[in-house]
């Protein structure tokens, strides 16, 4: 099974909320091509985000781009339904926040969403090994999950390209998310590691430059010219 085509994922964690469609607007048009949500509870971890109107609101205003939720709640079936009812195209969770992963993946199916499963830096690969067959996305993260801006964990390279091996060994069309600490000075290393799809918050909505816009242009432009050399 080829790879997937390389895209960058912007995390609206890090843009401005009282313009968020406009910051969305921009970001896709300089070449990003996934939104990316984190969903944050305040009891799996540590801090409190967004839910699914935040996804409804986007759609509304008509945001058509694929997006990715990340579910950093427990229970997670309970909320699956409304993401996807909001729009959502991927809904993927951590496995510890789930009673029945097999379920909670189905159910993210029967919804119409594509399902996935996430790994934090010491979360083991091995829960993959049942449910490869109803699984879309891998996403690993590289920092651990509750806060935005955090550096990359380098043993992370090793975890991406043993996920990359099992993809590839599996034969499925699943994608390979890395969520932490991505750079312009390290996405193409994190590349050549296994991984085709990239989140960014803070590196990209914290860019320094004179409008959005052209912020935009230039550092996703910069991580794409990063992804081409691989």
């Amino acid at each position: 099974m080829a790879r997937q085509p390389d895209q960058i994922a912007p995390s609206i964690l890090s843009a401005d909320f009282a313009k968020l469609g406009e910051e969305v607007d921009n970001v896709l048009a300089s070449g990003a091509e996934i939104v990316h949500f984190d969903v944050m509870d305040n009891h799996y971890v540590p801090n409190l985000t967004i839910g699914p109107l935040v996804c409804d609101a986007l759609r509304s205003h008509g945001v058509t781009a694929d997006i990715d939720v990340h579910m950093m709640v427990k229970p997670v079936d309970r909320i699956i339904p409304d993401f996807a009812k909001a729009g959502a195209t991927y809904i993927t969770f951590h496995p510890e926040a789930s009673e029945h992963i097999d379920r909670s993946l189905a159910l993210t199916r029967e919804h119409g969403c594509k399902s996935g499963l996430v790994f934090n830096p010491a979360t083991s690969l091995s829960y993959l090994d049942h449910v490869m067959d109803k699984v879309d996305m891998i996403l690993l993260m590289s920092v651990n999950p509750g806060f935005g801006g955090q550096s990359f964990i380098p043993g992370t390279m090793d975890k991406l390209r043993a996920a990359r091996k099992m993809i590839d060994d599996s034969g499925y069309d699943i994608r390979l998310e890395i969520d932490g600490g991505v750079k312009v000075d390290n996405i193409a290393e994190i590349k050549a590691a296994g991984a085709d799809t990239f989140v960014a918050g803070s590196g990209i909505f914290g860019f320094p430059g004179d409008s959005d816009a052209n912020r935009y242009n230039t550092i996703v432009g910069k991580m794409l010219a990063e992804l081409a050399k691989v």
